[in-house]
């Protein structure tokens, strides 16, 4: 009995030992933690990673170290080191929000919005009250037009906030993008009353105006932007756009000269100063600004129209002759893909049984280069297909009359047996008419 108590004794003598033993290296666990994250807040973040990754070697299921570990590559823009350490730290411990939410951002970044949105949807339905759950979830769902799940979240945040302007820019753009432009106009109109700074709900705005026909109001709001920050070339260009299309030909010319002159030569914009410059009766000061696009785009039709009508004007007729070959050049081999393109789909059609569509497109293809082939297949569609022998007669007597005796690329054997057919439907109808009672 005494020996057993002695053991007993012995025995949580020795629990206690190793308690008492655990303390320290519990402590030590807890103090790396802090440690860690104090290097992630003064910004040591190589020191910090290397700290994550000697803990996990001992430690490989400990999430807590995996997401430091996920933020210290983040921070030093190893993004996909940084995803993996979400994904395992996700993994290891599958209901915590914070983890959950990296991971969904991080797929949200790598176009995987399809994996992004049901994590978000559930991280979402904990808590929709966390507008960050909600940005990433609302820009899954609008990037698959899905606007009305979107405003319906948007709208929720908004009754929380009705003087939130960012809330009702994104009301207002998302009714853009689905097609209501009066609710869009509505809500971006609100928007800009309260902050009548905000450059991008003036670009929406303006946008909605021209697309409505209000195009003095837009062009008066892309104003307003201007004066308030001038050095915003989009601006310039939005008016621009709006100035070209309305045919306001100085005004367009003025807004692309002052975005060439920020440094962007993009192609279009050359080109729109020269067709600019080439309305306002200036074809030297056009011809500057077209070569240059021509540069850039040496397949621009348009481009070399307008240089080929400048020389014109200045009596240049050699630059002038030149630049209609070139335009003729270009020309020519998209005459003939679209021959074939509309001969390829009149076969389709054929194959498919619709007769009437395919003769359609087989005379569309006649009409830009004309071949004895087609009329064949044409008068035998009418013979065999449609049996409408007046038509078949036609086509039958183009095809003979394109293939006449020693200019003929077909055996005579052919000719002769297309011939016998013309000749027996022609028969066919006289001998109808002879017999049809007389009026």
């Amino acid at each position: 009995m005494n020996k057993f108590k002695r053991m007993k004794k012995l025995f949580f003598s020795l629990i206690i030992l190793v308690f008492f033993l655990s303390l320290p290296l519990i402590s030590q666990v807890k103090t790396d933690y802090s440690k860690i994250d104090l290097k992630l807040i003064k910004g040591e973040f190589k020191n910090a990673a290397d700290t994550c990754l000697l803990i996990l070697k001992t430690d490989s299921l400990n999430s807590e170290v995996y997401y430091r570990l996920g933020l210290a590559y983040q921070n030093l823009l190893y993004d996909d080191k940084a995803f993996d350490c979400f994904l395992n730290a996700s993994s290891i411990a599958p209901d915590n929000s914070n983890y959950n939410f990296m991971v969904a951002k991080g797929y949200f970044s790598r176009g995987k919005s399809d994996k992004a949105r049901p994590l978000l949807q559930t991280l979402y339905a904990s808590d929709s009250t966390n507008w960050a759950y909600a940005y990433f979830l609302t820009s899954t769902l609008m990037q698959e037009a899905k606007y009305d799940e979107s405003i319906k979240i948007y709208t929720r945040f908004y009754r929380m906030d009705s003087t939130n302007t960012m809330f009702m820019d994104k009301i207002g753009f998302a009714n853009l993008r689905k097609g209501d432009f009066d609710k869009a106009i509505y809500f971006l109109s609100k928007s800009l009353t309260l902050n009548f700074k905000n450059s991008n709900t003036i670009k929406n705005l303006s946008y909605l105006y021209a697309a409505t026909a209000n195009i003095d109001t837009a062009v008066s709001l892309l104003t307003r932007g201007i004066s308030m920050d001038p050095g915003d070339m989009d601006l310039y260009l939005r008016r621009a756009a709006i100035y070209y299309s309305t045919n306001n030909n100085k005004r367009a010319l003025n807004d692309y000269l002052k975005v060439i002159a920020s440094g962007d030569s993009t192609t279009l914009y050359l080109k729109r100063a020269g067709i600019g410059y080439t309305n306002n009766l200036q074809p030297e000061e056009a011809n500057v600004y077209l070569l240059l696009a021509t540069k850039k785009d040496s397949t621009d039709v348009e481009t070399y129209d307008y240089l080929a009508r400048n020389y014109r004007t200045l009596k240049n007729l050699k630059k002038s002759e030149q630049y209609y070959n070139k335009i003729i050049s270009l020309l020519t081999p998209m005459a003939t893909r679209l021959e074939y393109a509309y001969i390829y789909l009149a076969e389709e059609y054929k194959a498919d049984g619709k007769y009437n569509e395919a003769i359609s497109y087989y005379l569309k293809g006649q009409k830009m280069g004309p071949d004895v082939n087609i009329d064949m297949i044409i008068g035998n569609i009418y013979d065999e297909k449609l049996n409408n022998r007046q038509k078949a007669i036609q086509y039958y007597q183009k095809f003979l009359d394109g293939n006449k005796a020693g200019t003929s690329n077909f055996a005579p054997d052919y000719i002769k047996a297309v011939r016998d057919r013309l000749n027996f439907l022609i028969e066919k109808n006289e001998k109808e008419k002879a017999a049809a009672p007389k009026k």
